[in-house]
């Protein structure tokens, strides 16, 4: 699970990130309001956790921001107010749970993992686009029109599971290299080339009219041509 972490204490950022590493997960942190923003706006996070007081845009203010870009994400507000006006502006701004500081880590680990459960349930589905579904607990593909399927790998299944999500938008290369190797990979950006090649040879095997079309000098979006 992939954490989005905006806080500008930097020893505060400094043991989240330790804690939530030890834990498994993978954060990516940032001590900036405009610059978390611009970083959810990627989508490629399951959770954000947003500080309040922020340097160039406040912690509600990034959480109104984002809902109003259709970002749904479950956001945890991390607030040093215990006033409940405090706490209702966080929660109005679009946040699905705050905490206030000072917190112990075993609610903060407590609390992720509720908002990680509602991910999974939302998640947990499968996912259709065009002649295609994903089964979303077995990596499989299956072509509607003809009930012809395939087991995808692990990188496939992420790269189509990512452009079904976005419903046929454009994604570029650095986005689904982001969304599938993470931040600090030193995969190059010709390894998406190659696995988006596998996986629209599995698209054919099943005979769907789905496709992953390149866009020149941009990436990918996914087209279900007309029968």
């Amino acid at each position: 699970m992939r954490i989005l972490l905006v806080e500008d204490e930097k020893r505060m950022a400094q043991a989240l990130c330790e804690i939530l590493r030890l834990e498994k997960y993978e954060v990516d942190h940032y001590a900036d309001g405009l610059e978390g923003l611009a970083a959810m706006e990627s989508n490629i996070y399951d959770i954000a956790v947003l500080d309040v007081m922020l340097p160039g845009m406040n912690g509600y203010e990034i959480a109104k921001k984002a809902r109003s870009k259709g970002i749904a994400i479950p956001i945890l507000m991390l607030t040093a107010k215990a006033e409940l006006d405090d706490k209702v502006a966080g929660l109005d701004s679009g946040a699905d749970d705050y905490l206030t500081k000072p917190f112990m880590t075993k609610e903060l680990l407590a609390r992720l993992r509720a908002l990680g459960r509602r991910t999974f349930c939302t998640a947990f589905r499968n996912l259709s686009f065009g002649d295609i579904t994903l089964d979303t607990g077995t990596f499989t593909l299956t072509c509607i029109t003809n009930g012809q399927s395939i087991r995808l790998s692990e990188k496939e299944y992420r790269i189509l599971e990512y452009l079904v999500a976005n419903g046929g938008k454009i994604l570029q290369r650095e986005q689904l290299a982001v969304k599938i190797w993470g931040f600090e990979s030193d995969a190059e950006y010709n390894n998406v080339e190659v696995y988006v090649s596998f996986t629209r040879r599995k698209l054919a095997f099943v005979g769907a009219n789905t496709e992953i079309k390149a866009v020149r000098g941009v990436g990918y979006e996914l087209r279900c041509s007309s029968v």
